[in-house]
């Protein structure tokens, strides 16, 4: 069944350029390439991956969110941290230095078929939705989150410090980002997901991504990384989903951060996706779920290795900076200024902070609370390592 799968992907991956984009609709406007040797096509907005959707043939693009969630009476974006150290700065994206993208068009990067093809295949490995490891087909999901959960929440938010761990393998990946959740246990859950991520085997290198996911059946069959199916509508022409972000954090040097928002817009019902201060990435439509259609359930930040058993041995793959969460600032990778929205539309400290980590000898998580981080939490760790065997 394996090579079946395989042959009939490689089928459906002819029918498309080596972007990806179907060539009927999606011949790219412009091209850039990026000096770490990506190339991004601009492509027209109207034809991007999203409306091959059987259930956005007829949908209307929201070229911005009818809102901005509300923070301490202020309308602004989610963006409203306070960096306490002066080497704290947002990153950029490399290809941005050769060009942008017209008006009009989005930024999508070129991927290889090789890629395609392992992003397609990973994209339906099963995924636990609280932090508990599970093993499925000798593939290991290991976490180190907070959380907030069984209640309602129309979004969240948080800013990530980046880095790029070392990966142990191909197929294996390290990521940080932000999950929200619909669906209880028993049911099929929703879930959109958004962050950084290292893996080579989705693209090809060892950079650290700007990421996204979504899924409407609990990871099982439908959803996808970034634009490598159809759902996500995206409206920035500035951020390339999937593209590498630079620079990142360094061990006791330069800190360097990204910061997430994803809300509910009430009034359209689409879950919108921001990057930094102004920066509105794009949306995923009601449409595409179920549970999702209009409240989350549950809400986790921090981050996720995965990985193959190897005989039993432990996988050597780093979590953030692959430093324990007791090295703290410069030395551990950190989330802070965590936070979550009402039916408001008010931004708000979580309540009941939860935490957890799957294996505390190989990753791990501290979590804690100040005037100018609000709540926040060190997290990560090596991996493999005496401890941890």
């Amino acid at each position: 069944m394996k090579g079946k799968s395989l042959l009939i992907l490689s089928f459906i991956f002819s029918l498309y350029d080596a972007s990806g984009l179907n060539l009927a609709s999606k011949v790219p406007l412009k091209s850039i390439k990026s000096p770490d040797g990506d190339t991004i096509d601009c492509v027209d907005i109207y034809h991007q991956p999203a409306f091959d959707h059987p259930l956005l043939k007829n949908h209307t693009i929201f070229m911005r969110p009818s809102y901005i969630p509300i923070l301490d009476g202020e309308s602004k974006m989610f963006n409203f941290t306070t960096d306490s150290q002066e080497d704290s700065e947002q990153v950029t994206q490399p290809w941005q230095l050769n060009g942008e993208c017209p008006d009009g068009t989005i930024p999508i990067i070129r991927t290889k078929k090789q890629n395609f093809l392992r992003a397609s295949s990973i994209k339906s490995i099963p995924h636990q939705f609280s932090a508990h490891t599970q093993i499925t087909n000798g593939v290991n999901h290991e976490h180190a989150v907070a959380y907030v959960r069984n209640d309602i929440f129309y979004g969240a938010t948080a800013t990530i410090n980046a880095w790029k761990p070392q990966v142990q393998s191909r197929d294996e990946h390290s990521l940080a980002g932000i999950w929200i959740t619909g669906g209880f246990y028993g049911l099929p859950a929703n879930g959109i997901q958004a962050g950084w991520m290292v893996s080579p085997g989705i693209f090809g290198d060892s950079n650290a991504r700007l990421f996204t996911y979504w899924t409407r059946d609990s990871y099982n069959s439908s959803g996808c990384y970034n634009l490598h199916c159809s759902g996500f509508v995206q409206v920035s022409k500035r951020l390339a989903l999937g593209a590498a972000i630079h620079p990142t954090s360094t061990y006791h040097g330069s800190q360097y951060i990204i910061t997430i928002s994803m809300w509910k817009d009430q009034k359209t019902d689409a879950w919108w996706l921001a990057f930094g201060k102004y920066t509105h990435i794009g949306y995923w439509p009601a449409s595409l779920f179920t549970t999702l259609a209009a409240t989350a359930t549950g809400i986790q930040w921090g981050g996720e290795v995965i990985s193959r058993s190897k005989m039993g041995q432990h996988t050597t793959t780093q979590m953030g900076s692959g430093h324990f969460a007791e090295e703290g600032f410069r030395g551990a990778s950190y989330f802070r200024d965590l936070r979550v929205l009402d039916n408001n539309n008010v931004v708000n400290p979580p309540d009941e902070l939860g935490n957890a980590a799957d294996s505390q000898n190989c990753y791990n998580i501290k979590v804690g609370h100040s005037k100018t981080w609000g709540d926040f939490f060190y997290y990560g760790g090596p991996g493999k390592n005496p401890k941890c065997p």
